[in-house]
């Protein structure tokens, strides 16, 4: 192996053997029907070795994302690697209850019946993963997948190529060939997988080919999750805690090197908070990445020519009042702030994803909430301060995927948080226990008394009807469908017992 950077680096087969997608879904399916990942023990087992996967490769997962786009090794432990190894802890601590049949609440028409919901797995589903987070956004689906005892087929992003060969080269030594398959390939090969027919897709990319794969999944009524993007807005008012604000900010914009989902993707202030922002950002990036952020081993690069073409081109004719330097061969753009930005702006008609913050000056919060409003409901929303009626003003007037106050991007971390956009932005959520919750059918169960007294508290629904038993079937359907509180009933039953005791002691005593 060859070294980059002091770190041992993969080599990236030219050519792949030939993956029917037929073929491979067929088998897949075959083996699903076997009943083999039902159990819990197999489930299990697999989360486990999916967790030694991470472990005993997390240098060469960093070494691929290094090669990918020079993502920095900090960045692929605490971003990528660790939070689906908490992920996985965490489904295991609570997989076992999450399989157990939920008991619901049940009303009096049904006290003496069973009811139940069982979480029935899908069958054969599809994860199309990103190439911005390859492991992160591959994998943490895949959790969800195992969790609810489903065979997978896992698409990575051919984008990020080094990572892609690296889940297609290792996985399958750690995890069921049979159940869990790694399947490589571009669009025309992409394209072949969703004309399949799978039991669920679980796609994250961008809004343009998350609605090609929701076409496709719609010719076999093929549910789905989208998780989308979006241009995620920043609010800062005077109250904030600027020198904070802005290090957060900064921070969330630019790991990854702003190819990032859930980036700030602008920012909304007023003119004085504007000025302190930027003032503070020139001392903070210096803090970061040192005088020559070129040769920063903290900053990566985007993923390539295409992307970077494409980010250059939107600060082009922009008002920059920080950085703005770029580098075609190094796939180099410095972190950029751009203000004086109209809503016009070509910066402002789609997701940036990359280090570039175009600041927009509003008067007060409630313009602020009217340009959200009047633009897609994005995946991720900022708020920066303290004034709760502010927050909250946020909060109950804009809708978006979710909210983080008084920081970015770490909303993403809390597990059991769902995950997931809204509108253009996605649809369905996962994380913790709504990951197994979307690879799993909530299957309803009902298991009737048959004994004398079960049946003969049913015998109004039987013909010949009367009218007692239609007035009786009629306020049993809606009155008594509500659920039965116990902890009401239980002292009621203790008070009725109460009387029936004292009514024997007298009758004793009288008697006696």
């Amino acid at each position: 192996m060859s070294k980059v950077s002091g770190m041992s680096i993969i080599s990236v087969e030219s050519v792949l053997e030939p993956q029917d997608a037929l073929d491979i879904v067929s088998k897949t399916r075959q083996e699903f029907n076997t009943g083999v990942t039902r159990s819990y023990e197999f489930r299990a087992k697999q989360l486990k070795n999916l967790e030694r996967f991470l472990r005993e490769n997390e240098q060469e997962i960093a070494d691929a994302l290094y090669l990918d786009f020079r993502k920095p090794p900090h960045e692929t432990y605490t971003l990528e690697v660790d939070v689906i190894l908490g992920s996985v802890k965490n489904t295991l601590k609570h997989l076992k209850e999450w399989m157990c049949p939920e008991k619901p609440s049940k009303g009096l028409i049904n006290i003496l019946d069973q009811v139940r919901i069982y979480s029935d797995p899908l069958g054969v589903v599809l994860v199309i993963g990103a190439w911005n987070y390859p492991i992160y956004l591959t994998l943490g689906p895949l959790i969800g997948a195992i969790a609810g005892g489903n065979c997978c087929i896992i698409k990575p992003s051919e984008i990020a190529r080094h990572t892609a060969q690296l889940l297609y080269n290792k996985l399958p030594q750690y995890l069921d060939k049979s159940c869990f398959l790694v399947f490589l390939g571009g669009i025309p090969e992409t394209t072949d997988l969703l004309n399949q027919r799978f039991d669920y897709v679980f796609f994250t990319g961008s809004p343009q080919v998350g609605r090609i794969v929701y076409c496709a999944a719609a010719n076999n009524l093929t549910p789905c999750t989208l998780e989308l993007g979006g241009k995620c807005p920043t609010y800062i008012d005077e109250t904030a805690d600027i020198r904070t604000a802005t290090r957060r900010i900064l921070w969330g914009k630019l790991v990854n090197c702003g190819q990032t989902c859930v980036a700030p993707d602008y920012v909304l202030c007023n003119k004085l908070v504007e000025e302190k922002f930027i003032h503070h950002a020139n001392i903070l990036l210096k803090e970061f990445y040192g005088d020559d952020i070129k040769e920063s081993k903290d900053f990566a690069r985007i993923i390539g020519s295409k992307y970077f073409h494409r980010l250059t081109n939107l600060i082009r004719n922009a008002k920059v009042a920080i950085g703005g330097e770029t580098n075609a061969e190094n796939l180099y753009i410095s972190p950029t702030i751009l203000i004086d930005v109209k809503p016009e702006d070509e910066v402002m008609k789609e997701e940036i994803f990359g280090p570039i913050l175009p600041i927009l000056t509003i008067n007060d919060p409630e313009e602020a909430i009217k340009f959200i409003n009047q633009r897609d409901k994005p995946l991720a929303m900022y708020i920066f301060t303290m004034k709760r009626l502010v927050q909250d003003l946020f909060l109950n007037g804009t809708s978006c995927g979710g909210v983080c106050v008084n920081d970015t991007l770490v909303h993403l971390a809390v597990e059991n948080l769902p995950f997931g956009g809204v509108g253009n932005s996605g649809m369905g959520s996962y994380h913790g226990k709504n990951s197994f919750d979307t690879f799993v059918h909530k299957k309803s169960v009902l298991f009737k008394n048959v004994s004398v007294l079960g049946e003969k508290s049913q015998e109004a629904r039987y013909p010949p009807y009367q009218k007692f038993k239609t007035t009786l079937i009629r306020f049993a359907l809606q009155n008594l469908t509500r659920p039965v509180d116990f902890s009401a009933t239980l002292p009621f039953l203790m008070f009725i017992f109460g009387i029936f005791v004292t009514i024997m002691y007298y009758q004793l005593n009288f008697n006696y």
